[in-house]
């Protein structure tokens, strides 16, 4: 049997996403070493499509910390957005609002260049893995087991352990019951998602409202789209055929005066979707950033873009908690993780209640969804509010 390799680094990292990889991106320009792994090979995650819109600072951190500019050359700027509901579309204009914009840029795009720039700077990052575990979490130095993709076990001893391992990975169920407090909302809808050979039909996101519920028009390249609507959480996508597809999303954009540019659709998918975050963030040192320590539906974009936030503030004070010598200034991690953290729980919830229809709506319930829209789209208070949480608010 082969010897178990030993390593030892200052921050181990499970997760190697764009919240995992951003992670070590950041505090190796501040001279810490890390060890990133994760269960999926780099092809797997290049080829699972998720959100790609980016808020302003998502783009700036991108482009100011030197992973790649290709999100300002390959993305699409995008000053605002449609929002459909009674019959027309009135479109929320950020630029003028807030001076802001979201651009339009795939995730897996995220990951490809930060997973470039990791392997450019000689970033220490294993995917593939399995068997992975973290344990001595509150001891001096915890430890990070694994398999490598050659069979080889492998121990990661370190200072820090961070847990960017998604809803589903090991870290966020390492926290013992009595150490943690979880808050989640289930949602009785879910996301019909569909990518679809076609041109654009429309220069921004369209979030569509009507008495059938639901629909998002997104967009991917010129000759890709990526389309929602919204269904029942447990729908089986094998009655979908492409016909039934497009005349369901054709009658509720057609509702408020839209008509889609159709195409071959390559791809269907459910998507339910649940608010949830888990307090604390910190446990002894063990940190939790991104999808492991929150989630929220992907009405208002924040999925990726939270998980991001994360990792720029852990970044810093990790590095504050290391030069110093004082893990105990950790705790400021959460405290600031946590503010933004809720803010983009209740902007996801508020998109998501005001644009998708109860199961039970009754006509009242879908009149005072349009009432409240209609409120918004009229009020340059209301406006503001959502452009603001759209693209993102600022630092602080």
């Amino acid at each position: 049997m082969a010897q178990t390799q030993l390593t030892r680094t200052r921050v181990g990292i499970v997760g190697g996403g764009p919240a995992g990889l951003m992670l070590s991106h950041l505090i190796a320009l501040s001279g810490i070493e890390s060890v990133v792994v994760d269960v999926r090979t780099r092809r797997e995650i290049e080829q699972t499509h998720r959100a790609g819109i980016l808020e302003q600072d998502s783009v700036r951190m991108l482009v100011e910390t030197g992973v790649s500019d290709r999100v300002l050359r390959d993305g699409y700027r995008h000053g605002g957005i449609e929002l459909a509901f009674a019959g027309a579309g009135h479109r929320i204009d950020f630029e003028a609002l807030v001076g802001a914009a979201a651009q339009l840029y795939p995730q897996t795009d995220v990951f490809v260049d930060l997973a470039d720039a990791r392997e450019r700077d000689g970033g220490d990052v294993r995917f593939g893995v399995t068997d992975v575990s973290v344990h001595d979490l509150t001891g001096e130095e915890p430890l990070l087991r694994f398999t490598d993709a050659d069979g080889v076990g492998h121990e990661v001893r370190c200072e820090l352990l961070v847990g960017a391992d998604g809803s589903r990975g090991v870290c966020r169920g390492s926290v013992p019951a009595g150490e943690r407090r979880q808050f989640f909302r289930e949602y009785p809808y879910a996301w019909f998602g569909i990518l679809a050979e076609a041109p654009p039909s429309a220069p921004e996101l369209i979030y569509n409202h009507s008495d059938r519920g639901f629909a998002l028009i997104s967009q991917r390249t010129e000759t890709l789209q990526r389309m929602y609507f919204q269904c029942d959480a447990d729908e089986d996508v094998e009655q979908w055929s492409d016909d039934r597809i497009w005349e369901e999303l054709q009658t509720r954009v057609g509702a408020n005066g839209y008509t889609l540019r159709q195409g071959p659709i390559t791809s269907k998918t459910v998507l339910p979707f649940r608010s949830f975050v888990q307090e604390p963030m910190r446990h002894g040192r063990l940190l939790l950033a991104g999808d492991a320590a929150h989630t929220v539906p992907p009405t208002g974009a924040k999925g990726l873009n939270l998980a991001l936030a994360d990792v720029r503030v852990l970044a810093e004070e990790v590095e504050r908690a290391l030069g110093k010598q004082d893990l105990g200034l950790l705790d400021a991690y959460g405290e600031r993780a946590l503010e933004r953290v809720w803010k983009a729980q209740h902007f996801s919830y508020w998109m998501t209640t005001m644009l998708h229809r109860l199961p039970e709506a009754s006509d009242f319930d879908v009149r005072r969804q349009e009432g409240e829209l209609t409120s918004l789209v009229a009020s340059t208070a209301g406006s503001t509010y959502l452009a603001e949480g759209y693209t993102g608010w600022p630092r602080g």
